[in-house]
């Protein structure tokens, strides 16, 4: 048991959307919270740029500063939060409130996705706690959920929606019909994409969240640029609707697969059966869907960004580390949930190597003889068609082939498209989405 504590101060860097959400919760539910930790978990320093800008949220007299070596160097602060975002200086602040003794909160995915290794091993060392739930799904306790709920499983597989705003795309492109363009622009009117929002549809933020997943489900190191990353922007309406003809959904998925001592991890547009429980997830919100040898299947449902549950995530971190404090037990629970000697380096299998169905479609001229072209090609590369779709023919504009595949190796489809798309029959280069949630 640690000394007996008063209360428990709390210093957070940032205050922007995430940091608002944070100190609403602190102060509107500060008497929940105390009775669930036996003492007060008090708001001490607050450091951004700007402390004239109104939040919307009154905070204490003195609490607002702009320096953030003060925040880190007040003795009252036991616990510091990283909002700022961003790889530096938040990386140096996080590292030095760690090496001053002093617990970290952060919800930092992209930090973490690229230095991750660095700074679990910093709080390690120390025995600190460095919490960093709202990382990943927002108010979503999925990390918790598969370092500590989940820890007697060995992981099989894990399907994330893990983006809200390519989750909305895709969603406005199904449901009412919109291009991408137009989906795009609404996304950013709502508020739910950001000006240039190449980070969210281009895939790399759900990349950086499933390298921490990777991390704690399967105890091995992953570097971002190991994650095969597409995104939705190449998806058109016509391939929403010939998934829709054929019994499916097309989702943005973040997908982790454990094979034969290798780890698949990659990021795409996805077709899942529309029967699958993540075909039902639509508009901002995010789940994931987790697979263990011994618990089965599990999917975690919920608000995967925005102010307040972001902030719930953030909190709940902050109490943890609060109790460790309290009973003198930080670092009680590995950040990553392995121990420093059960983690190992284990083998990202190259995608070309990635096994799985597929959906092609091809838009073609209409002359005969050219489905004989596209199947020969795909024959001679080991490539199964289980179904193909071909609209009614226009003689004078090309016409679109849909063919679905069975289980076939990436490297063999590249090695076909290669062939097709070079006759001077296809008037452009073949759509390929993969298709999951089958086996």
């Amino acid at each position: 048991m640690g000394a007996k504590r008063e209360k428990i101060g709390v210093g957070i860097l940032g205050f922007g959307t995430v940091g608002t959400g944070v100190v609403k919760i602190l102060l509107s539910n500060r008497e929940e919270i105390r009775r669930r930790l036996g003492v007060p978990l008090e708001l001490v320093r607050i450091a951004d740029l700007d402390v004239d800008r109104d939040r919307g949220v009154s905070v204490p007299s003195g609490v607002l500063t702009t320096s953030a070596e003060a925040l880190m160097d007040d003795p009252g602060v036991d616990i510091v939060v990283e909002l700022m975002g961003g790889i530096h200086p938040a990386k140096d602040f996080i590292l030095k409130a760690l090496s001053k003794g002093k617990p970290v909160v952060t919800a930092n995915k992209a930090l973490l996705a690229e230095h991750g290794e660095e700074l679990w091993a910093a709080a390690r060392d120390r025995n600190l706690d460095l919490g960093f739930e709202a990382s990943v799904g927002g108010g979503i306790p999925i990390l918790r959920s598969i370092r500590e709920g989940l820890a007697a499983n060995r992981f099989q597989s894990i399907f994330g929606i893990i983006n809200g705003t390519a989750n909305y795309i895709l969603t406005k492109m199904t449901e009412e019909g919109r291009t991408f363009d137009e989906a795009l622009v609404e996304a950013q009117k709502s508020g739910y994409a950001e000006a240039n929002p190449s980070l969210d549809v281009d895939g790399h933020d759900s990349a950086h969240k499933l390298c921490i997943l990777v991390a704690l489900a399967f105890g091995t190191p992953v570097n971002v640029k190991s994650v095969h990353t597409e995104g939705i922007a190449g998806i058109s309406t016509m391939d929403i609707e010939f998934a829709r003809e054929l019994g499916y959904r097309i989702k943005l998925l973040a997908i982790a697969k454990a094979a034969n001592g290798e780890i698949e991890s990659r990021v795409h547009p996805t077709m899942i059966p529309e029967d699958h429980l993540l075909s039902t997830v639509k508009g901002v919100f995010n789940a994931i869907y987790v697979v263990g040898d011994a618990v089965g299947d599990t999917l975690f449902y919920g608000k995967g960004a925005g102010m307040m549950p972001t902030g719930s995530a953030v909190v709940g971190d902050v109490i943890e580390a609060a109790r460790n404090l309290i009973r003198g037990a930080g670092g009680r629970v590995p950040p990553t949930g392995y121990h420093e000697d059960g983690r190992r380096a284990l083998k990202i299998r190259p995608m070309e190597e990635i096994e799985c169905a597929y959906y092609l479609r091809f838009m073609v001229s209409d002359t005969p003889g050219v489905l004989s072209q596209i199947s020969g090609a795909l024959g001679r590369n080991n490539i199964s068609i289980s179904s193909v779709l071909q609209k009614t023919r226009h003689a004078e504009h090309s016409v679109p082939v849909v063919m679905m595949t069975h289980r076939a190796v990436e490297r063999n489809i590249r090695a076909a498209l290669n062939e097709i798309n070079r006759l001077p029959e296809v008037s452009e280069q073949a759509c390929l989405v993969r298709v999951e949630g089958e086996e």
